[in-house]
């Protein structure tokens, strides 16, 4: 079975650091990088790209709110017109980049406060993909599984791509539980494995609290700013590579050729 692991990436800023991004760009099989407007800058961009070029990393933008001082983690409401600039905007930034380093962006992943309103809300997970369609049809909208981003990536007949989280818990509804409660985050490296196995395993999503919701999963998450952020990306490698998944960069998928 082809899977894939991601991984939120070049995110310079005062709330963190990328000390740990060139060990996880060995690891992973693609980067979503920051574009700057939550964290970012030109070097670190170009920095992640080369060395995600050098190990076969297959990259993607990872837009937000224009929101630095917030980390891109406060809601923020905004008319389908500024959706559509904010996103082109971040777009237009990190592919002029790309374009230099002769690197290829495949796929966007929105980023933070704006990621969980897009799975929420239909409408504007429909004005991202508006949006990044008008930018280039052939990138991959990467989505949470079984939410409303997956609808309106497919109801736009966008090549989409089912993620779940490997350092998260969900709540009942399939949602991230809110980093505010003691049980949102997964830092033990077997117990995400376990967690991520039983997933794929049952193509389900696995709530906190034992219910499971059925769903599609393409790629898993996690966040290189986490504390066990690195030895849980070798476990979880080490450890999907022994129960027989295919592990490759998401551009290279079958269902995207």
């Amino acid at each position: 079975m082809e899977t894939n692991i991601n991984c939120d990436l070049g995110e310079t800023s005062i709330h963190t650091s990328t000390d740990n991004d060139p060990t996880l760009l060995t690891i992973v099989n693609t980067a979503n990088v920051a574009c700057g407007f939550h964290a970012g800058d030109e070097s670190t961009m170009i920095r992640t790209m080369q060395i995600s070029k050098k190990n076969n990393v297959s990259i993607g933008a990872h837009p937000s709110f224009n929101d630095r001082e917030n980390f891109g983690r406060k809601r923020i409401k905004l008319s389908s017109k500024e959706i559509n600039k904010l996103i082109l905007d971040q777009l237009e930034i990190i592919s002029s980049i790309a374009d230099k380093q002769q690197c290829k962006i495949t796929h966007v992943k929105p980023h933070g406060a704006l990621n969980n309103m897009a799975c929420e809300d239909y409408n504007l997970s429909y004005d991202i993909g508006t949006a990044i369609k008008q930018f280039n049809k052939d990138l991959i909208y990467m989505c949470g599984a079984k939410s409303e981003m997956e609808k309106a990536g497919n109801d736009l007949n966008m090549k989409v791509a089912c993620e779940i989280f490997a350092d998260r818990n969900y709540d009942d509804y399939g949602r991230l539980i809110s980093r505010d409660l003691p049980h949102a985050l997964i830092t033990d490296p077997q117990e995400s494995l376990e967690h991520i196995v039983t997933m794929l395993t049952e193509q389900s999503i696995r709530c906190y609290s034992g219910k499971k919701i059925s769903c599609q999963i393409d790629t898993i998450c996690l966040h290189s700013d986490g504390i066990t952020a690195v030895p849980l990306a070798k476990k979880l490698k080490e450890g999907l590579l022994a129960e027989g998944f295919e592990l490759k960069p998401l551009n290279t998928f079958k269902k995207f050729l």
